[in-house]
Parts: C-alpha cells; sequence; structure tokens
C-alpha cells in the first residue's frame, strides 16, 4: 500500500527506516532500510537523532532518524512514515499537525501474508500476530482508521486522506 500511495501522491516521499536487522538479499541499503549495527543505533539514539524508534521482541530495532525527514524536507517533498503503533503515537506528540492513519488488516490475512512471504520463523510471525492484536484495540488513539481487507480499496481509501489533508486537489 506504501508503494501504492507514493505513486498515487508524488509529493510524497517514505522515510527511510534505520534497521538493525540483517539485509535481505533483495533489499538495497538506504532505499529499503538504513542497515545499521547495534552499536550504530546506540550511538544515534544517545544523540537524540530518533524521531521515534520500536525495539521488536525478537530483538531488532528500527527508527526514524530526523535526518531523513530534513532530507525529504529539504527535496519539497512531504514525508510519509511507516511505523509501528508505539512510534506512530509518539511522532503525532512531538509533531503537531501529523496525521495518523492507523492501517488494520484482518489477523487471518495478516497471517497469511507473513506465512507467504517466508521472511520469519513461525514464531516471529505468531509473536507479530499477537502483537497486531493487542495493537488494534489502540485505533482509536489515529485520526484515521483504513481496513486493509482489499489493498486497492484500503489504498484509495488512505490517499484519499492524504490529498484532504495535504489540501492537494483530488484526481
Amino acid at each position: 500500500m506504501v508503494k501504492m500511495l507514493l505513486v498515487r501522491v508524488p509529493r510524497l516521499r517514505l522515510a527511510v527506516s534505520a534497521t538493525t536487522r540483517p539485509r535481505r538479499p533483495t533489499e538495497v541499503d538506504g532505499v529499503d532500510y538504513w542497515f545499521i549495527s547495534d552499536e550504530a543505533f546506540d550511538r544515534h539514539l544517545a544523540a537524540g537523532e530518533f524521531l521515534e524508534y520500536h525495539l521488536f521482541p525478537w530483538g531488532q530495532r528500527s527508527g526514524t532518524l530526523r535526518s531523513e525527514l530534513e532530507r525529504i524536507a529539504a527535496d519539497g517533498g512531504v514525508a510519509l512514515l511507516e511505523l509501528e503503533l508505539n512510534g506512530s503515537l509518539a511522532v503525532a506528540s512531538q509533531m503537531p499537525g501529523a496525521t495518523t492513519i492507523f492501517v488494520d488488516a484482518p489477523l487471518a490475512e495478516l497471517e497469511r501474508r507473513l506465512r507467504a512471504r517466508a521472511t520469519e520463523s513461525a514464531g516471529q510471525i505468531d509473536e507479530r500476530i499477537a502483537l497486531a492484536a493487542e495493537q488494534r484495540k489502540l485505533a482509536r488513539l489515529f485520526d484515521h482508521v483504513v481496513e486493509n481487507d482489499d489493498r486497492e480499496r484500503a489504498a484509495a481509501e488512505c490517499t484519499a486522506i492524504v490529498v484532504r489533508e495535504l489540501g492537494l486537489p483530488s484526481s
């Protein structure tokens, strides 16, 4: 859905997250993520360079570097952040005017997608499903909730929200 939104609203630019997890064979550093060591993550964190970050139950960390937002703004773009729940709430509290959208996939569909992707262990998938079930209880804290039962419909709904929030003409 993020890719669809970026195509439909060209002014948006994806803020590339930094992560401590190993790079997958098809991923490109600086495009999919900034792949950094735990030590580098700690240095950025100590320097206050993360807008938000998340520690996953299996030990990896991911976060948004403030420099990503600066890079996007310098290019005249509007930052799109793809975040975990706590990261979204942290950004909303630090950046008045930020718009939050909780994208909620039915749990059975989320499990199907994760298993089809086959990039995580069965235990990690189970942990992600359990986490998603807990997180949906907090959806009411977001500005908008979009049900991702059908990717095309959900992308259209997200696009309409972003276009309206940015004050862009609808197409």
